[in-house]
């Protein structure tokens, strides 16, 4: 078995109720110093996930180990069963581990309240799904924009973070129109702009072109590493597919138990 660390120290997100819109007056959200703006360090070790079934316990991830430096960008792939889904959701604090450790810029997220681990994720964490999860009321722009609204950042600044972002995967004349009025390439293009918008410091993707065709996947891989090299974000993906998976730099394989082994071949 390979060590799953990184060989050297290189250099948001899913679905959301919808946000009360906030006081611009009494917003305690405050613009981050872009020179701060980096990716997490992250550190994962003796993880275990387990549940208890019939009596018996059931036993998906033993022992996971991985750390992931600043700005790395890794793929994860694997056989399904092998407990991809539940790491992936594990690491965004959107389930709990049964024991083990996650640092997260220093910070232990295991012992967090549920309240401020749901602050933390927002603010730190973008997600982007095999499903766009995106909200069928609202158009493009108002999903986007949704995660800076329940950071409580101004209207005024969400909407132009938004339009930003949303041009910059290419659906400027796109702002208005509401997810049914989209292709499935733009849907995924509005989830990853969503998850970007607040540039996190941790951008996690689970099968994020697994719905789309062929041609249409190829541009988003093509765009989902663009911007991630521009805004700086560590970068975890997992996925089934090869081609997205040797984009990334830095390769691993998910064996049974959660194990992580070098997948440079891949």
């Amino acid at each position: 078995m390979i060590d799953p660390s990184p060989p050297t120290a290189g250099p948001t997100g899913g679905p959301a109720a919808e946000p009360a819109e906030p006081s611009d007056r009494s917003s305690p959200y405050r613009s981050p110093d872009p020179a701060a703006r980096r990716g997490a360090q992250v550190e994962i070790k003796g993880l275990f996930k387990e549940y208890q079934h019939g009596g018996a316990t059931l036993q998906v991830l033993r022992d996971v180990n991985l750390s992931l430096a600043p700005g790395d960008m890794v793929s994860v792939v694997g056989a399904s069963g092998v407990g991809k889904s539940t790491f992936l959701q594990i690491l965004g604090t959107l389930d709990l581990p049964s024991r083990g450790s996650i640092r997260f810029d220093g910070e232990e997220l295991t012992t967090m309240t549920p309240e401020r681990l749901a602050v933390f994720r927002n603010r730190k964490i973008g997600f982007v799904f095999q499903f766009h999860h995106l909200l069928p009321e609202f158009t493009a722009l108002e999903n986007v924009m949704m995660p800076a609204l329940i950071q409580r950042m101004p209207k005024a600044e969400a909407r132009k973070q938004a339009s930003d972002i949303l041009g910059r995967v290419g659906l400027a004349k796109r702002l208005t129109h509401k997810p049914s009025q989209l292709s499935g390439g733009e849907q995924q293009r509005v989830a990853l702009a969503r998850a970007m918008v607040l540039e996190p410091a941790l951008l996690l993707a689970d099968e994020p072109t697994g719905n789309l065709d062929r041609h249409t996947g190829e541009d988003i891989h093509a765009l989902f590493v663009e911007l991630n090299r521009e805004r700086g974000s560590t970068l975890l993906v997992m996925t089934h597919n090869p081609e997205l998976a040797r984009l990334m730099p830095r390769r691993l394989r998910m064996i049974d138990g959660g194990q992580l082994e070098s997948a440079e071949e891949a």
